[in-house]
């Protein structure tokens, strides 16, 4: 058994490459992977995948739509591992720390009135713009960690609309669409308690979070959050799910 497990150090041929001795990690084939660029998939043409894709349709890209429905996925143990590093990341790893820091890095007394401007800069010296500019720096510059962490494991979605937008994109199956959603959703609701025990009150406001409608009609709240959404959709496609973007 040990002779199977280690390999006798004059047994080495020296001209082999360090790199070719180094173990190389598994990381399963899966179009939807932001920042893969579609690079880890299998070719749906190619017979020798036909059994795999079966298992993981989501595995090549162009699914049909029976494939992307067929509910088989839901007895995946991978599936759901991966749906458990969406919900760490939405609130432990993933989408639980990005969004406990995130919402920490802005959050502020609700019982504090906001500042009046009392300098020529105007409302951009005051908490109530500075606040939600920490955390905008803050969230672009851990989700671009969070992505780079967890794109070899779950695909680093880490937000619903991602989830959503690359299922209609027929670029994940049915059953990782609901299993992410669901650890996305309570990987958020774990950060909000968490950001509760950690302000020690739930009387706490969130800039970018908080929109008061005596300011801001629903209506202009709700084309501001489309907007914003459609742009984040886009960026994403564009940039980590091209494959022209290699």
């Amino acid at each position: 058994m040990a002779g199977l497990l280690f390999r006798p150090q004059n047994d080495i041929d020296p001209s082999v490459n360090v790199q070719q001795l180094s173990c190389k990690p598994h990381v399963q084939p899966f179009v939807g992977r932001i920042g893969g660029n579609q690079g880890i998939v299998l070719d749906r043409a190619d017979p020798d995948n036909a059994e795999y894709l079966r298992k993981v349709p989501d595995a090549a890209p162009l699914m049909s739509a029976r494939d992307a429905f067929n509910v088989r996925g839901f007895t995946d143990l991978d599936l759901w591992r991966f749906a458990v590093v969406e919900c760490v990341g939405n609130t432990l790893p993933g989408t639980m720390m990005l969004a406990f820091i995130t919402a920490w890095a802005a959050a502020t007394p609700a019982n504090v009135a906001p500042p009046s401007p009392s300098t020529p800069a105007g409302i951009f010296a005051t908490t109530a713009f500075l606040g939600p500019l920490v955390g905008a720096v803050t969230n672009w510059l851990l989700l671009t960690l969070f992505i780079f962490s967890f794109s070899s494991v779950s695909g680093s979605h880490l937000n619903p609309t991602i989830t959503l937008a690359t299922f209609f994109a027929r670029l994940i199956s049915l059953p990782r669409m609901v299993l992410y959603l669901c650890g996305q959703i309570l990987g958020g609701a774990l950060a909000g308690w968490m950001l509760q025990s950690a302000f020690g009150s739930g009387q706490y406001s969130v800039g970018g979070c908080v929109v008061d409608t005596a300011l801001v009609p629903v209506r202009e709240a709700f084309v501001l959050e489309f907007i914003c959404s459609l742009t984040l959709i886009f960026l994403s496609f564009g940039v980590g799910l091209d494959p022209r973007q290699r």
